[in-house]
This record gives structure tokens, sequence and C-alpha cells, in this order.
């Protein structure tokens, strides 16, 4: 077998291995980890997870809706049911754009709308400002 196969073989291999231990129970529980992007619904618009953002936490806003996993191409429909947070304004940023969730004003997570892959631009300054 040439080389250019070898290396093909070995990186299919790597991808199936891959994917079957994504979905391999966990030790602890007996169940399948999830591999959901963490996401909530507020005032229509979906907001997703973003990662090393230093922000200031604004006023309450109301209630963040938190859909249920679906990992499973809906197989668990009706399982799991949606859970609710608090929902805070970000100082400097509109809420239409990001929000803070979480159940204290101390303890929240930093979410943000996306367009595509996108980030809001006000979101990418955040960033860049935090490094």
């Amino acid at each position: 077998m040439s080389w250019a196969k070898r290396s093909v073989l070995a990186l299919l291999t790597a991808a199936v291995a891959a994917s079957i231990s994504a979905c391999e129970p966990e030790e602890d529980t007996g169940e399948a980890a999830a591999s959901c992007v963490y996401a909530v619904t507020y005032e229509g618009r979906t907001y997703r997870d973003v990662a090393n953002v230093e922000f200031t936490v604004g006023t309450q806003l109301g209630t963040a809706t938190q859909p249920p996993c679906d990992d499973r191409g809906g197989q668990n429909k009706g399982e799991e049911p949606s859970t609710t947070e608090t929902a805070y304004a970000v100082d400097g940023i509109s809420p239409t754009v990001a929000i803070a969730v979480g159940d204290a004003p101390d303890d929240v997570k930093f979410v943000a709308v996306h367009s595509g892959n996108e980030l809001p631009a006000e979101v990418q300054k955040l960033i860049a400002d935090s490094w």
C-alpha cells in the first residue's frame, strides 16, 4: 500500500474513532455525553455562548430559555424540558446583540447573537479588548 493510501486510511480510522468515542457513555452515569452548543433564546433571538470575554453585568432584563439539547436528531424529543435562566444586560452592548445569563449576576455566561459564524462587531471588540 502506498504512503498516500496509508495516510488516508489512518485519517479515516481516526475520524471514525473520534466520532464513536464522542457518543460513548460517560463512566459515572452510563449515559452518553451531550454535544450541544450552549444556546438560549430571549425575545425571539437565539444567543450562543462566547468564551474569553471580559464584560460588566448590567440590569436584569427578564427570562431567557435554554431549549433541550437535541444532539440525536429529534430521537429523544420531549424527554428533556426547556430550562430558564435570568437574562441580564451587558454594559455598553445592546441586548439585541449580547446578554449575560445565569442564576445570579455574579454567576453568568456571556452569550451573543451570531450571524452564520460571525460575531457582531461589538462582541469582537470586547474580545479584542479582553486580550
